[in-house]
Parts: structure tokens; sequence; C-alpha cells
């Protein structure tokens, strides 16, 4: 039996070129009052310079509803795999000095 495609069904593309992701480990995010700004960089060990893999901009509405889903998604991972551990003596944020970003209004 063919699934009939329902009026509110949203049809998503995924390239092989996006499929394939990028790396990061670090998210630098700002914003302003009108949308957030989240910058994607891999940092590599002993290179002083990182470049932006990847920059999303998102309304304040859609970063709450990121906010959420991640929450979510999280939850669900750690009671499947248990509790995602923080780096010993990381406090509550990792955060190196980086020149040029910074919270607050963009």
């Amino acid at each position: 039996m063919e699934k009939q495609n329902e009026p509110n069904q949203l049809n998503i593309e995924l390239s092989e070129e996006v499929a394939q992701g990028i790396y990061s480990n670090l998210a630098v995010i700002s914003h302003s009052s009108s949308e957030f700004i989240v910058d994607f960089i891999r940092l590599m060990p002993g290179v002083p310079k990182a470049k932006v893999q990847s920059r999303i901009i998102l309304t304040p509405e859609h970063a709450k509803r990121l906010l959420s889903a991640l929450q979510d998604n999280i939850a669900k991972y750690e009671s499947q795999f248990g509790n995602i551990k923080k780096p010993a003596g990381s406090g509550n944020t990792f955060m190196p000095p980086i020149v040029g970003f910074g919270g607050g209004e963009a």
C-alpha cells in the first residue's frame, strides 16, 4: 500500500555533500534583538588559529525550539547510554580566548 502525502508533510532533501557533515568542537553563540548566530568552529591542538566551519543564523523563536530539541535529545541519549561527563576542571563552560567574538548585541 502506498502512503499518500499529507498536506502538512514536509519533504526534506539531504544532499550527499551535506550528509557527510562538518566536525566542530566549539560553538560560539552571539545574538541581537532579532537573531541568534551560532558559529561552529574546529579547534586543532597546537594551532593558534581556528576557522569557522559553518554559521547558522536563527530567529529567537527557532533558537528556543532548538534548545528544547537538544535538551530532549540529550535526555534520551543519557537514558540510553548514561550521563554525558564534562571534562574535569572545566567548570560550567570552556571558552578559549577568541578575539572578535562575543555574546550580547551583534
